[in-house]
């Protein structure tokens, strides 16, 4: 039995993919959590199989939950759901430690399919996915800062890249310091860098523009 732990904040998404796996007969759903907090709390709790993952989540969305999932429950596999908007965050779930990556338009039976897939220790991707993945290989194998970060993320990287403190950040960009905060670590856990200094080195060779004339982009 595989069993199956549903971590979405939409309780129509929840109740839906609940309804469907448990008419599977070795699929046993063992909880749901609509936060990231919680799905990380109830993987530890119930050291599931596979841990089907929504990205955009409050409290701890689902890049910053990966991690930590990783740490609570290392044997569960984790298969991101995601809508088609977001999947610009592939790489950077994938770098996470997502074992599978599904669009939220999946059938049903290959969401099914996937679920056992993983399971044995393959990497579900849907076909949109699996063709951004030949894509980014076929350029050297490396994701590009723009397919990893968020527009706002990339103007934080930006002037990091110009030596500007977290205090000098928020206030260029009119947002609090503890937010800007919160974007420098998904910024260095998406690059997968230890410090800002990396992620200015990382700005500087993507050839992103960290001139000083440059102009921010309007939001």
């Amino acid at each position: 039995m595989i069993r199956v732990l549903i971590a979405d904040d939409h309780a129509v998404v929840r109740q839906g993919l609940r309804t469907y796996l448990e008419l599977q007969p070795d699929v046993e759903v063992v909880a749901e959590a609509a936060d990231g907090e919680a799905a990380v709390r109830e993987a530890g709790r119930l050291t599931p199989d596979v841990v089907l993952l929504d990205l955009a989540m409050p409290r701890l969305d689902g890049v910053a939950a990966l991690a930590r999932l990783r740490e609570a429950a290392p044997s569960a596999r984790v298969i991101v759901l995601t809508s088609f908007g977001e999947d610009d965050r592939l790489f950077a779930a994938l770098r996470a430690g997502a074992a599978g990556f599904l669009l939220k338009d999946t059938e049903p039976a290959d969401l099914a399919r996937s679920i056992r897939t993983a399971h044995r220790g393959e990497s579900p991707l849907s076909p949109a996915v699996a063709t951004r993945v030949v894509e980014a290989l076929a350029h050297g194998g490396r994701a590009r800062a723009s397919d990893l970060l968020t527009p706002r993320e990339l103007d934080v990287l930006r002037l990091i890249a110009r030596g500007r403190s977290n205090k000098r950040i928020a206030l260029e960009l009119g947002v609090a310091e503890k937010t800007v905060k919160t974007h420098v670590g998904h910024v260095l856990a998406k690059l997968d860098v230890s410090d800002r200094t990396q992620a200015a080195l990382y700005a500087v060779r993507e050839g992103l523009d960290v001139d000083e004339g440059s102009r921010q982009r309007p939001h």
